[in-house]
C-alpha cells in the first residue's frame, strides 16, 4: 500500500472509531515502532492482550465489494490476523468503501449468526472457538493447524504470530530461520503441557530438531483423533 493508501486508511479508520463515539483508537500501522527491537518485542509479546481488552476491534477488508462476501478475503490468509480475529469479543467487519460488512445493524458482528457461519466456513475455525477464544495450551494441534494456510512477510513472523495465541513470552529474533522459530515455540509447547500432539504432522523434517516439522503447513491436516483407551 502506497504512503497515501495508508494514510486515507488511517483517516477513515479513526472516522469510523468516532461515529461509534470512541475516543481513542490503536492502529498496528501506525502506533508500533518497527526500528525498536524493544518495542517489537513488547508490541508482540502484549498484542493478544490489547485486542481481547478493547472495546471495538475494526477490521477493514481492502478486497470485499460493498456487496460481496468475504470468504475469500486476504485479510483470512495472513499470519497476524488470526488473533485479531480470535482475541476481540467484539468485532466489526467493514468493505472497500468503508461500509459496514452487508449493511447490518448488529454492534457485533461474532454476535450475528450469519456471519459468523461465514467466518467458520472462511476459516475453518468452529464458532464455539470464534466466540470463546481464551490464549493458552490448550487444543495446541487445532490452534497450530488453524495458522497453518496463513502467511507472513518475514518467514519467522508466522510463529511470532503465535505467541499471544499460546500465551507464551519467547525471545523475538528477527534473522533466526523459520524452522528455528517454529521449532522453538514447538519445544515450549511440550515442555509446558507435555501435549505431544504437535508431533502429528505430515512433510519436511526440521533441521531444529528432527520430531518437529520444517515448516508450519505440515500442520494443515486436520488432527487425528485421541487413542481410545
Amino acid at each position: 500500500m502506497s504512503a497515501m493508501g495508508a494514510l486515507r486508511k488511517l483517516q477513515s479508520f479513526c472516522a469510523v472509531a468516532c461515529e461509534l463515539d470512541y475516543c481513542w483508537a490503536w492502529s498496528d500501522a501506525c502506533c508500533i515502532d518497527k526500528h525498536s527491537s524493544a518495542e517489537v518485542q513488547e508490541t508482540i509479546g502484549s498484542m493478544f492482550a490489547w485486542y481481547r481488552q478493547s472495546a471495538l476491534t475494526i477490521v477493514y477488508l481492502s478486497d470485499v465489494p460493498d456487496i460481496g462476501a468475504f470468504g475469500t478475503t486476504e485479510w483470512f490468509r495472513h499470519g497476524w490476523t488470526l488473533q485479531e480475529l480470535l482475541a476481540p469479543e467484539r468485532i466489526l467487519f467493514y468493505t472497500r468503501n468503508w461500509s459496514l460488512y452487508k449493511n447490518l445493524t448488529s454492534s457485533n458482528h461474532k454476535a450475528d449468526v450469519a456471519v459468523l457461519k461465514e467466518l467458520e466456513m472462511a476459516t475453518g475455525i468452529e464458532s464455539w472457538f470464534l466466540t470463546n477464544f481464551f490464549s493458552g495450551l490448550d487444543d495446541a494441534r487445532s490452534r497450530l493447524q488453524w495458522a497453518s494456510s496463513r502467511r507472513t512477510t518475514q518467514p519467522e513472523d508466522i510463529t511470532y504470530s503465535l505467541f499471544g495465541i499460546f500465551n507464551l513470552h519467547l525471545p523475538i529474533l528477527y534473522g533466526e530461520s523459520a524452522e528455528d522459530s517454529l521449532g522453538r515455540l514447538l519445544a515450549e509447547i511440550m515442555s509446558r503441557s507435555g501435549d505431544i500432539s504437535v508431533l502429528d504432522w505430515i512433510g519436511e523434517v526440521s533441521p531444529f530438531h528432527s520430531c518437529f516439522p520444517a515448516h508450519i503447513t505440515s500442520f494443515q491436516m486436520l488432527p487425528l483423533p485421541p487413542p481410545q483407551p
